[in-house]
């Protein structure tokens, strides 16, 4: 049996957000076709040194990210892993932000297969996250945009998300994506009985997502401009989002649930998913999740980006404070089941990890031929 050499990210504090749900998946896939003892995995951390420490590297780290390597890599993980990979068949990595390493690897020769998998264009990616206004957003897009680059020239799969993501690569790196494969979810809600409960007469919304810039902004935005006009009850669940407290103290319909050890049951007894999501790349992996626990979701079309849904039956695509409080406020008089048959059937069908298998089998079995 071949063996896979499989990079990845690994933050200090083993809290997996979107990205590293997606990079679980795709281990755990590697896993089923090539049997886990025959994937490896070179974890690569981003570890923050003490004050002192960092003074005497600081020369250091600057050279290095201007070289292109960051999220903790620097030229001797590099080096490990190019001598690492000289026994494995495929080296597998999980995010372009290490396209320093595939060019690495052809420069010294290696034999087997690399394959990239794209989670974003992480260039379009880092603007959004950073801000185009902040002054050291284009030194840390020129490191990324560096590595898309060296990901899309020296390896020999991409994989990337979704169509717009394929445009973006083919204009910004003149590369096309070998293969398409979407955001999956491994099913964690198979149940023998659904709830059947209507949702209330003041429904509840859960905005669920990490305090990471692109949620805080539309969360924010959402709260100042359409929540005064409706009559919800908002819940906000995620790591770190105890932080945005001080903006929101003067909302009384607000509830937040920061670092909470399970989600299932925000979930579960929220009325609406609701996804005020402006801007990113990629897919958004919150919508995938809702779509597996069958939930009504209302989001804009970032929100919805990647994914193949019939919105009326999904719930709303809304991208103006108007069409927010238009459709909200119908919410309020017109009851509909909390359980979402429809979100939960697309799914299955099509979002469920399943689904990622069926093209990772395809990749490797046409790698080998």
């Amino acid at each position: 049996m071949k063996q896979v050499l499989f990079i990845r990210y690994r933050k200090s504090d083993q809290i997996d957000a979107g990205g590293e749900q997606g990079t679980n998946t795709n281990y755990a896939i590697l896993c089923q076709i090539f049997g886990t003892e025959n994937v490896i995995v070179y974890n690569i951390h981003e570890t923050q040194p003490s004050k002192p420490r960092l003074l005497l590297k600081s020369a250091s780290i600057v050279s290095n990210f201007l070289k292109g390597y960051y999220y903790g890599l620097n030229p001797r993980k590099v080096r490990q892993i190019t001598t690492l990979a000289k026994k494995y068949a495929y080296v597998f990595i999980d995010r372009s932000i290490f396209g320093v390493i595939a060019e690495s690897l052809k420069k010294e020769h290696y034999t087997g297969k690399i394959v990239t998998f794209f989670h974003n264009v992480e260039s379009v990616y880092f603007e959004a996250k950073i801000g185009k206004n902040k002054p050291w957003c284009p030194l840390i897009v020129n490191c990324v945009t560096q590595n898309d680059q060296k990901a899309c020239d020296y390896s020999d799969i991409i994989i990337a998300l979704n169509e717009r993501d394929q445009t973006e690569i083919i204009k910004r790196y003149n590369r096309k994506p070998d293969y398409l494969s979407p955001v999956v979810f491994k099913d964690k809600y198979n149940q023998a009985e659904y709830p059947a409960e209507e949702t209330r007469n003041v429904p509840v919304c859960l905005f669920l997502g990490t305090y990471f810039p692109m949620n805080v902004r539309g969360i924010l935005w959402f709260i100042r401009e359409v929540l005064p006009c409706v009559n919800i009850k908002l819940q906000i669940v995620g790591k770190g989002m105890k932080n945005i407290l001080s903006e929101i103290k003067d909302y009384p319909q607000i509830e937040v649930y920061s670092d909470v050890p399970d989600l299932q049951p925000y979930i579960e007894s929220a009325d609406f998913m609701l996804f005020p999501i402006f801007d990113g790349s990629g897919m958004k992996v919150k919508t995938c999740e809702a779509l597996m626990y069958g939930k009504n979701i209302i989001g804009t079309t970032e929100a919805f980006e990647g994914y193949d849904l019939d919105l009326n039956l999904t719930g709303a695509c809304c991208n103006t404070k108007e069409e927010f409080i238009v459709f909200l406020n119908k919410c309020s008089t017109e009851k509909r089941n909390r359980f979402n048959a429809y979100t939960r059937t697309v799914f299955l069908d099509e979002y469920s990890e399943k689904n990622r298998a069926m093209i990772f089998n395809r990749i490797f079995n046409d790698a080998n031929n």
